[in-house]
């Protein structure tokens, strides 16, 4: 075995050398991290809102079993929220969009068929968007302006694809996880503990416990003295900008 030994002025040179790329590294580590930041493309997760006010939203993909219930929890409390529904549900159930309409809810897009986003080209996604866009115009008469994607997926392609044709794109800050089939005692608790001005909570149509939960949700925000409305009024309608978590802002 060969044991080598580097003369001290190596050691130093070698040490030099690692420190200047060191330096450089740090130097230019958080401009790349500002401009990774300032370039992403987020949907609007919530809304920076002083006064108190919530907005409630139910994803519509497939089954259809609670949607009355539901109209009428909601027409009991005087509460209007958000409805995102697939095209493939439109077809399938369109007195029930048209019975959300009636009722005075937002009936806004979900995709045509719940693909993956991400791994469409822009005009696909496009495509799909406004064949959903048109499905629903066809029931209510009103086109839709905002969009929730497909298993809450997105990239900075999709975002900007949806954003070309006028839409807005929308997310959520609370999610009941409904969706996991928990008791509504969880899913009470979970929403009703995280909900803060400018909230938009998740839930979906054909979940098992949504209906028994919904009625101590509305009762305890109403109670906090939160004004619960469709997304549409929540989201502001002067200049604003994105922050890194999604919070659509007022510019200063």
């Amino acid at each position: 075995m060969r044991i080598f030994f580097l003369k001290r002025r190596h050691v130093m040179a070698a040490a030099g050398v690692l420190a200047v790329l060191a330096m450089a590294l740090a130097a230019s580590y958080p401009t790349a991290v500002t401009a990774s930041v300032s370039t992403r493309q987020l949907p609007i997760y919530c809304v920076d809102r002083d006064q108190k006010v919530v907005s409630i939203s139910f994803d519509a993909a497939w089954g259809n079993e609670d949607t009355q219930e539901l109209i009428d929890i909601l027409d009991q409390y005087h509460v209007k929220a958000t409805f995102f529904v697939v095209g493939d549900w439109v077809e399938k159930y369109p007195e029930s969009v048209k019975a959300l309409h009636d009722a005075g809810h937002e009936v806004m897009n979900h995709s045509n068929t719940h693909a993956h986003y991400n791994s469409l080209t822009a005009e696909e996604i496009i495509a799909d968007v406004e064949a959903c866009n048109d499905k629903i115009e066809a029931v209510t008469g009103v086109r839709p302006t905002l969009i929730r994607c497909p298993y809450g997926e997105y990239d900075d392609h999709v975002i900007s694809a949806i954003r070309s044709i006028g839409m807005e794109p929308i997310q959520w800050d609370v999610d009941s996880l409904d969706w996991k089939e928990i008791s509504a005692a969880e899913i009470t608790e979970r929403v009703t503990s995280k909900i803060t001005s400018g909230s938009i909570v998740l839930f979906h149509n054909a979940a098992l416990h949504t209906p028994e939960a919904l009625p101590g949700i509305l009762e305890h925000m109403i109670g906090q003295g939160y004004e619960v409305v469709p997304i549409s009024q929540i989201l502001l309608d002067c200049d604003y900008y994105m922050d890194h978590t999604g919070k659509q802002c007022p510019a200063e």
